[in-house]
């Protein structure tokens, strides 16, 4: 190793969906960098979260719309889920867009793809032990951070000595539990829930709170946690874990429940009780870089850490764990460093689609959170048993519900649990970009009969 680091413009340490393509922006306009990453291109994200678990519910969804052919007037044979084909199919999609990710960076001009685990020796020095054997020094102005999180472990007395899987190692089941619980009731636990109760196990999903998706309206919560127990999910609420016990034949977890403890025996224990960044390993310290009391690394609105030049991204900045974050998060930094653009991350609109079916998708404030704000509002909720499309193709499951500011008429907030809800609370957040009243969605024509429709449903059933 030489004395002194090899000098880059900017050292990127992960190649998530921020690093990723920002290595190549600094690349194009004529920077210097370094990519520095140990494991796959493309993050959580394109390894072992949206894709693959998306790609996995597609499978999920033809199972459960094969077993309602006759709903249709369509006749079918026996359904059967082969595990081990939907994974195949599965990891070809992520291979592709993995692999489709490191061309990219390969024929990136001015992008040094250092694969290898980083850590830093000083404020913006970094040391790299190389994958393949040998250790590089770095330095550079700049330096980002994108290393991301993984699943958390919770303290729970005998997990350490049970077989239990987390969203990574339940990607790897050979077959199809017998008895899947779920521990936990955020966005990942009620996906794999309901996925894998259509797969054909049977399903308890263990939730300590007193609702699914503890951010979100009650109402709505309860609306996802009846389409749930539809489905043949038994949804457990109120249930604090106490203990695990058991072996790769049986799984026992114990839960208080109304002051009783109960114990459940299932096949397999998946644990999704929330994520814990990946820095422990990043001798921050060294950096002169602070963290929080949970791991997470503070940020100012530009982006930027304690230390100056040293920028944080993603899910490792402890904001909401989403890939259009960090991407957001991406193009942020992108436009203020070639541009000097003066973008911040205050006042922007973050949506988020939980893929559940019907999805849940929701932007801006929930009505819990308009109130709690001292707002004043309105709000409109209509079934979706009222939209037509949704009753022409068997999809009436669900609410829509929008948070309407009543002295603006601006509207704030917009839950969607709805087939392709995402898609639909994409348009009222376009809506609420351009500041549009909500009478715009009221009484401007959509095409008939689409899930767009409805809109001018919901929003005719303002509560006054």
């Amino acid at each position: 190793m030489a004395d002194r680091p090899e000098k880059f413009d900017a050292v990127l340490l992960g190649a998530g969906q921020a690093n990723n393509p920002l290595s190549r922006s600094l690349a194009r306009a004529g920077r210097r960098v370094a990519l520095i990453e140990k494991g796959k291109i493309g993050g959580t994200c394109v390894n072992v979260g949206c894709t693959p678990t998306k790609t996995m519910a597609a499978s999920a969804r033809v199972a459960h719309l094969a077993r309602r052919a006759r709903d249709f007037g369509v006749h079918t044979g026996p359904v059967a889920v082969r595990l081990q084909e939907v994974r195949a199919r599965t990891g070809a999609i992520v291979e592709e867009f993995s692999a489709g990710s490191e061309r990219q960076l390969e024929e990136a001009e001015g992008v040094e793809l250092i694969r290898g685990e980083g850590w830093f020796t000083g404020p913006r020095t970094v040391r790299v032990e190389l994958n393949g054997g040998g250790v590089r020094e770095l330095s550079g102005e700049l330096v980002v951070i994108d290393v991301g999180c993984r699943p958390a472990r919770p303290e729970i007395p005998g997990l350490d000595s049970a077989p239990w899987l987390d969203s990574t190692r339940i990607l790897g089941l050979e077959a199809t539990p017998d008895h899947l619980l779920v521990l936990g009731g955020g966005y990942i636990g009620v996906e794999f829930a309901q996925m894998f109760r259509r797969f054909g196990s049977r399903v308890t999903l263990v939730q300590k709170g007193g609702q699914l998706l503890r951010r979100e309206d009650p109402d709505m919560a309860e609306a996802l946690a009846e389409i749930l127990r539809e489905d043949g999910v038994e949804v457990i609420l109120d249930a604090k874990a106490t203990r695990v016990a058991g072996s790769a034949q049986e799984i026992r977890l114990t839960v208080e429940v109304d002051g009783r403890s109960r114990e459940l025996t299932a096949s397999h224990l998946m644990v999704a009780t929330g994520r814990t960044p990946n820095t422990e390993s990043l001798n921050l310290t060294a950096a002169g870089v602070r963290t929080d009391d949970r791991g997470f690394i503070p940020v100012d609105v530009r982006l930027e850490t304690n230390v100056p030049g040293v920028y944080a991204l993603g899910d490792v900045n402890g904001g909401p764990a989403f890939t259009h974050v960090s991407h957001n998060d991406n193009q942020i930094l992108r436009e203020n460093l070639l541009h000097d653009a003066g973008r911040t991350t205050a006042g922007r609109l973050v949506p988020f689609t939980v893929f559940t079916d019907p999805q849940f998708g929701r932007v801006g404030l929930t009505e819990k959170e308009a109130r709690e704000r001292g707002r004043r509002v309105r709000i409109a909720r209509l079934p979706m048993s009222q939209v037509a499309r949704a009753l022409e193709i068997g999809e009436s499951r669900g609410i829509l519900k929008a948070v309407v500011d009543a002295e603006t008429d601006l509207i704030l907030g917009c839950t969607a649990l709805a087939v392709e809800g995402g898609e639909i609370m994409s348009m009222v957040q376009l809506a609420m970009m351009g500041g549009l009243p909500y009478q715009r969605l009221r009484d401007d024509m959509f095409s008939h009969p689409t899930l767009a429709r409805g809109l001018n449903n919901l929003f005719a059933h303002l509560e006054e």
